[in-house]
């Protein structure tokens, strides 16, 4: 893979050289590569096609786990969030001790790994809320939440520069990777100041399915606001809203 130099950017194909666009810049590579009947049938191609067939296995489970939370990835996922995940997600079905290669699956792999993936690089949960918190996802009682004990918000939230005010998340979903089928609830704080005066004790608290064998995910975040005349505005679109994986319970 080659990077272009220059003024002028090509895109498409000459000759035998390939020129395209990346997050990266404007690239250039050579065609070639096997026929697609080759990799679908030539022994040498096995290890390859069993690879394949988990990667994309990998990237359909995120792209499920993403459609569970869209409400609050929609401000708090940063550009790279999507490959990140399915990189993780490749790693879940690699654990799998029983499946062979090939056929490996998410919920027979080690789910529990996904616990602290952050869904925006750029704003860690860890390095952005500091009160600690007690999270609970119960299949008995079939509910999923947090609670937060009171805290002084200008001494637990490292708030960015132009933030008056913010709001804490919590968001849970139980996943069947096998139908694509999911259920999911967000539950949210009252839209608070950023202030030395303690709040109250907060409980976002979410239900779940009744008797379900399914994986269950829990997050929490939190989002950044800026007052003007009475009227919240999300700050920069969300980019430094922070949500993170708290908690997981796999198949039970």
């Amino acid at each position: 893979m080659a990077r272009q130099k220059g003024i002028v950017k090509l895109k498409g194909t000459m000759g035998d050289i390939t020129f395209y666009r990346t997050r990266d810049g404007y690239m250039a590579r050579e065609k070639g590569g096997i026929t697609a009947e080759r990799m679908r049938n030539d022994p040498a191609f096995q290890r390859t096609r069993e690879n394949m067939a988990e990667f994309g296995r990998a990237g359909k489970a995120g792209k499920m786990l993403r459609a569970s939370f869209q409400a609050l990835l929609r401000t708090a996922a940063d550009p790279r969030m999507v490959g990140r995940l399915t990189k993780e997600m490749v790693k879940v079905i690699q654990l799998d001790p029983i499946n062979p290669r090939g056929q490996r699956t998410v919920v027979d792999g080690d789910m529990e790994r996904l616990a602290g993936f952050e869904f925006n690089i750029n704003a860690k949960l860890g390095t952005t809320f500091y009160a600690p918190y007690v999270s609970t996802l119960d299949r008995e009682s079939n509910t999923a939440g947090v609670s937060i004990d009171p805290f002084v918000p200008t001494d637990s939230i490292a708030a960015p520069a132009g933030s008056t005010h913010f709001k804490l998340v919590c968001g849970s979903s139980d996943l069947d990777f096998q139908t694509g089928v999911y259920t999911s609830e967000v539950a949210e704080s009252d839209t608070l100041p950023l202030s030395n005066v303690p709040t109250t004790l907060l409980e976002l608290e979410n239900g779940l399915p009744t008797g379900s064998t399914h994986p269950q995910f829990l997050i929490l975040g939190i989002n950044f606001y800026q007052e003007v005349n009475g009227t919240f505005y999300e700050l920069k679109n969300g980019a430094f809203n922070a949500l993170q994986i708290v908690k997981i319970s796999g198949t039970p």
